[in-house]
């Protein structure tokens, strides 16, 4: 059996005009641990909205641009993988902004 892989998307470059897909880099790496407190959550729907295109570009905005190289941000439905929170268990569901990531330590 493999290993486990957390993929994510990062943002490359700023995108001039529409994103293209050189805009974006996928990075694998190991997944993340929790810790005392903390839930390892597995990404299983993904929100991807219009008003991303704003958090991609160097313009002023309502809301922080995502930095190059950080992951792009969003809403997800997540599955509680692993927990050392007292509140949740493997197999809940949860709502969060883990963004494009297979896996997030909360």
């Amino acid at each position: 059996m493999s290993e486990k892989v957390n993929r994510r998307v990062t943002l490359a470059a700023q995108p001039v005009g529409a994103p293209k897909d050189s805009d974006f880099q996928m990075i694998e790496g190991s997944v993340p641990v929790p810790g005392d407190g903390e839930m390892l959550l597995r990404t299983i729907y993904l929100s991807l909205d219009p008003y991303m295109r704003g958090r991609i570009s160097a313009a002023r905005s309502y809301a922080a641009s995502v930095e190059i190289g950080q992951t792009m941000v969003g809403a997800t439905v997540s599955s509680v993988v692993a927990s050392n929170h007292p509140k949740f268990e493997p197999g809940q569901l949860v709502l969060g902004y883990s963004g494009w990531q297979d896996y997030e330590v909360s």
